[in-house]
């Protein structure tokens, strides 16, 4: 099977993302694939060349991060599964209003023509404030499944939430006989 790998800008929950990146490259052919902001920004949790370093040492090749690179993935049919892991507020609002302008919602669009799934694993801290509405959305469109997910920390952050990046997959296996793996709240 070939995953496409997408990583958005949440940068604090690589640490956990590239370990499923590279479980899932063991069994599958993966390609990433990453936003500009993945691409190109730096931040506390590392650079952005050294999580492109990361994604091509796990998955032999170097990320896809433009427009003309994930165009064509629908029309080749390149992909069996697309997971966006993580999948930022930005990116789920995109998704949810068919917002086709960066190079993961691209991916996404492009890979639906085939009517083929994505795998969502969420992280925003506004899950349970404007993200809801778009979580919502995409829970109710046909080819769209979520990795299950929770508040991170519920004192603190009282709107966010993140998914158990653990069970991505396990839900990319559920997904792909065209189930969605449960509960989805944790």
């Amino acid at each position: 099977m070939t995953v496409g790998f997408a990583l958005c800008g949440s940068f604090c929950t690589y640490a956990s993302v590239f370990p499923v990146m590279a479980e899932l490259a063991k069994k599958h052919r993966v390609i990433p694939i990453f936003s500009h902001s993945a691409y190109t920004l730096d931040s506390r949790f590392g650079t952005a060349q050294s999580h492109i370093d990361r994604a091509t040492a796990i998955c032999g090749q170097p990320p896809l991060h433009t427009i003309p690179e994930v165009e064509p993935i629908g029309p080749k049919k390149l992909l069996d599964a697309l997971v966006i892991a993580p999948c930022t507020g930005n990116t789920l609002a995109k998704l949810a209003h068919s917002i086709a302008d960066t190079p993961v919602t691209m991916a996404a669009k492009s890979h639906l023509r085939n009517g083929r799934p994505i795998l969502i694993a969420v992280s925003t801290n506004d899950a349970l404030a404007g993200a809801a509405e778009n979580i919502g959305k995409l829970l109710c469109r046909r080819n769209f499944y979520f990795v299950p997910f929770g508040q991170d920390d519920p004192i603190k952050k009282p709107t966010s939430m993140v998914a158990d990046f653990a069970k991505l997959p396990q839900a990319l296996d559920a997904m792909m006989e065209g189930r969605q793996i449960q509960p989805i709240l944790l």
